[in-house]
């Protein structure tokens, strides 16, 4: 057992549970514990710390609703796969110069490229009218060769027909947009963040189970003379993804 050379300070006011979580956290974090590898029982951790198992069943508990650990019944407790923190909620970049900047490998599978009216949600985040159509983007984006989100992006179309020449299998939109000039680049962008449940949709697009939590993000993306260049609605696997969002005092 790992955590064998370690002991924990009953002199001091720090509670037990949580000396013994910093514990195992630390040894997850310092990779003595790969994912998917079984963690001491009770038993074991409550023997060799002399605590009880009730003090040991509070740390183990509070690791698993923090997403460190997970547990099978009849099996045992084992860590989970460390979440890919993002922060992209407070600075524009796109997800594949995000991903490779975490030292991870992205790529992008294209469902649809297609041209379609605005329905009445897609026009009122782009200023249209519901007569006017947009040029329609759905892609599934992956890292390591894992499914982590959907995207369904709708921009308009008179403005930015030439989009509909572009691979984005490998492109990037923003770019893209940018390449043509100040009047096409997203300078702000604007996010609604909610938690949601993942749908039977969610299960098959993104390899989870039915009912476990999709981080969903609505999004407009604005140049800089306030004009709306693209609304995207996307939905991230809850168990593999962490947002970073940093606050200034006003």
């Amino acid at each position: 057992m790992l955590l064998d050379n370690h002991t924990l300070d009953k002199s001091v006011p720090i509670p037990l549970y949580f000396q013994l979580k910093e514990l195992i956290l630390s040894e997850i974090r310092n990779g003595n514990y790969e994912s998917g590898s079984l963690i001491p029982t009770e038993n074991e951790l409550s023997d060799a710390f002399e605590i009880s198992r009730t003090t040991v069943r509070q740390a183990i508990t509070e690791l698993v609703q923090e997403g460190w650990l997970y547990r099978i019944k009849s099996k045992g407790t084992f860590v989970s796969r460390p979440k890919i923190s993002q922060d992209f909620i407070k600075k524009l970049e796109s997800y594949n110069d995000q991903m490779t900047r975490l030292g991870m490998t992205p790529s992008t599978e294209v469902n649809e490229l297609s041209v379609q009216k605005a329905d009445e949600q897609v026009a009122k985040a782009l200023n249209l009218s519901p007569k006017d159509k947009v040029i329609f983007l759905s892609r599934r984006r992956f890292v390591d060769g894992e499914p982590l989100v959907t995207i369904d992006t709708y921009i308009p179309h008179k403005k930015c027909a030439f989009l509909m020449n572009c691979d984005f299998t490998k492109a990037s939109l923003y770019r893209e947009l940018a390449a043509r000039g100040d009047e096409f680049t997203v300078f702000q962008i604007q996010r609604l963040v909610e938690a949601v449940e993942a749908t039977t949709s969610d299960a098959t697009n993104l390899k989870m189970k039915k009912g476990k939590p999709v981080q969903y993000f609505a999004s407009t993306g604005y140049n800089a003379f306030g004009v709306p260049l693209e609304y995207s609605l996307a939905r991230y696997r809850g168990d593999r993804s962490s947002f970073e969002v940093t606050v200034f005092p006003e």
